[in-house]
């Protein structure tokens, strides 16, 4: 019994003693009497546990994309510690990102939370009921200080679905190289009669090379030269609009430069295909027109262009008409099946819309961004990256001369099936179709565009 007492005792000092000790330490560094959640972060002194990341999955069609943001979420946890995301990118290829899209938003299963589409394509997400989410609340704070027609493009009845990388401005890209040696100034060409007439001067003096590259199966090249004229691909009511004089104009005058030897059909028939990059990184041709977003293909696949590109304003039909289009564009949106849209939709604003944002699409994607303030800040003018060592040029000496003359395209839901009739049959026919009247194709074709 007396054992008993005794190690009752025993064991009631040592409780009390254990008890003691609990409270004497409850004011000690890193003591907590609950345990921190994944947003709490404890005293200094103690172990930290950081919020956990919200998963974002991302589609793009575009490498490049995913690296732009990925820095961008990187920034964006350096600024914004209490609410991380994670990027889960995925890229596949352009058609079949695009029609995996549409049936995901189409059965209510499978979209990603954020997505890259193309502008010859968007005009498909914005049938019926909309599946994407608006973004007016975040894009109208900011239309004073950005090029307004790039969200307008992705927009329907005010309502704002997506933002753009880029103003995507058309500019002329020289070899000035070549141009030295057939003794052309190409910084004296401003209208379309001098271009021509300094292709015809270059063909008699290198007849092996070729002034300028068209693309058969894009209309990149041609689309400005549209615009400059006050036409486009649809009329302003968005319905079709290939028949047109400024359209057999154009075409009749690249036609023209093709059979005298002066223009070369892309091989691939595209300026994005390899065997164009391969001809025109020999040093075949002299010249092509396309937007400043192409300013990454010559860096990253044809090096030995570097220190010959020029970029230039383009020609004009007749003096005082604009030197340039926002052409293409691709509208990062947001779709209903996003788990945490607020959260998005503040990344996307960040990433697309913010100063910082825009400065690094220069940096990482050379592309000129929508943010109008930042064309002339020093970070962009005097930096110094692969695009400044590659051309003989400032793209943004360039950009600021024109930037009151880029011209908005018109956008519709007419816009995909008539740029699949010009990248498909028309631009091929008027090209390549021996004796073709191009009047005549012109009408057949519109007579064919369904939507």
């Amino acid at each position: 019994m007396k054992r008993m007492k005794l190690l009752s005792l025993m064991v009631a000092i040592v409780m009390l003693a254990a008890s003691l000790a609990a409270c004497g330490s409850s004011n000690q560094p890193g003591s907590n009497t609950q345990a921190p959640t994944s947003t709490q972060t404890q005293s200094a002194g103690g172990p930290s546990t950081a919020a956990q990341p919200v998963e974002i999955e991302f589609w793009t069609f575009q490498d490049l994309h995913v690296e732009f943001y990925e820095k961008m979420a990187e920034k964006w946890n350096q600024t914004h510690p209490d609410r991380p995301i994670k990027l889960i990118p995925t890229v596949y290829p352009y058609d079949d990102m695009h029609n995996k899209l549409l049936i995901a938003l189409q059965s209510g299963v499978g979209a990603p939370d954020l997505v890259d589409i193309e502008l010859g394509k968007y005009a498909n997400f914005l049938k019926g009921d909309i599946q994407l989410v608006p973004l007016n609340d975040i894009v109208e704070p900011e239309l004073d200080n950005i090029v307004k027609a790039r969200v307008e493009i992705y927009s329907k009845d005010n309502t704002y679905y997506g933002i753009c990388f880029h103003v995507g401005a058309a500019v002329i890209y020289y070899n000035t190289e070549l141009c030295e040696q057939a003794g052309i100034d190409w910084k004296n060409i401003k209208t379309w009669d001098d271009y021509y007439n300094a292709g015809k001067a270059f063909k008699a003096a290198m007849p092996d090379k070729y002034w300028v590259s068209l693309e058969s199966g894009d209309v990149w090249h041609m689309w400005p030269m549209l615009t400059s004229q006050g036409g486009d691909l649809l009329k302003a009511d968005g319905t079709p609009d290939i028949n047109s004089s400024q359209m057999i104009k154009v075409l009749e005058l690249n036609r023209k430069m093709v059979d005298e030897g002066i223009a070369v059909v892309a091989p691939g028939n595209t300026h994005h295909a390899e065997e164009f990059y391969g001809l025109m990184n020999s040093g075949a041709i002299a010249s092509i027109s396309m937007p400043m977003w192409y300013m990454d293909r010559f860096t990253d696949h044809m090096p030995d262009l570097a220190k010959k590109m020029a970029i230039a304003p383009l020609p004009v039909w007749e003096a005082g008409q604009p030197r340039s289009a926002g052409m293409g564009g691709t509208g990062t949106s947001i779709t209903k099946q996003c788990e945490n849209p607020e959260l998005v939709k503040e990344f996307l604003a960040f990433a697309k819309l913010s100063k910082e944002g825009n400065i690094e699409v220069w940096n990482t994607l050379g592309f000129d961004p929508i943010r109008t303030e930042v064309w002339s800040l020093p970070e962009m003018t005097n930096s110094v990256n692969k695009f400044t060592d590659y051309y003989v040029t400032s793209p943004f000496e360039v950009l600021n001369s024109i930037k009151n003359e880029i011209v908005a395209v018109h956008v519709s839901e007419a816009l995909p099936a008539t740029m699949d009739a010009m990248r498909n049959s028309v631009l091929t026919r008027a090209y390549t179709e021996n004796n073709i009247n191009i009047p005549a194709m012109l009408a057949e074709e519109q007579s064919k565009i369904q939507y």
